[in-house]
């Protein structure tokens, strides 16, 4: 367990007979949020109030899930607010992500732990003067592939190798595949790691993010490129 996390409670963790011990949803907020708004002071503040951004949800579809041997770990909302200040007036500017977060178990000492993991990370265009802007353009590979490598403890020596593409949401998206070094959280097993990173792709007025990592020894590259392939989105209707 990391420093300064909680303990883990009863319900997280469970026999080989219950569910996977489960982590945290990853937290994206503060890396994707306002990513590309830092240095943008060209707010409309006339309206005063909160400019609020809120996206759909991207999840994977059951059939994939079925066959990949992922399970759905939860969905979340992750909302992160900044204040901006324009000609000495304040406008706060609300960005809601959401997150589903899937796994996939390995037995250890007796219990099942969260090895493998896959995130689908929705996160809405912000328009700014009627300027549309995507919150995690800014983000490089290797910022997106941090993402995930906090599923992990102790992760080191990552190296970028090889890039394939593939298709989500009917977009081609170009992912980058790392390797590094890490242990299964709450285990202390290390293992070697393979990090799948891909490029954001558009969803009409969102963007989605895949999103996987595990251990190498699995194997599971073919797996992840089908969780991508079955991504499916649904739009916030209050938008």
């Amino acid at each position: 367990m990391k420093s300064g996390e909680p303990p883990v409670s009863d319900d997280e963790k469970r026999s080989t007979t219950g569910a996977v011990t489960r982590r945290r949803a990853l937290a994206a907020g503060g890396a994707l949020g306002l990513a590309s708004l830092a240095g943008c002071t060209a707010f409309d503040v006339a309206t005063g109030g909160t400019a609020e951004f809120a996206s759909g949800t991207a999840t994977v579809a059951d059939a994939t899930l079925s066959e990949t041997g992922y399970e759905l770990n939860d969905v979340t909302d992750d909302t992160v607010s900044r204040e901006f200040e324009v000609g000495g007036s304040t406008r706060e500017v609300q960005v809601t992500n959401a997150v589903a977060e899937y796994d996939k178990a390995v037995e250890l000492f007796g219990e099942r732990y969260q090895a493998a993991v896959f995130a689908a990370v929705a996160t809405p265009q912000v328009e700014v003067l009627g300027e549309a802007f995507n919150p995690i353009a800014d983000l490089s590979a290797d910022e997106r592939a941090a993402l995930i490598a906090d599923r992990y403890e102790g992760v080191s020596s990552l190296e970028r190798g090889s890039e394939y593409t593939t298709t989500v949401l009917g977009s081609d998206a170009q992912v980058v595949v790392y390797s590094a070094d890490g242990q299964i959280e709450d285990t202390g097993v290390s293992v070697e790691l393979q990090f799948h990173v891909g490029a954001p792709v558009e969803a009409g007025s969102d963007f989605v993010l895949p999103l996987a990592a595990y251990p190498a020894s699995f194997g599971d590259g073919e797996n992840v490129r089908s969780m991508m392939n079955g991504i499916e989105h649904e739009p916030n209707e209050e938008n």
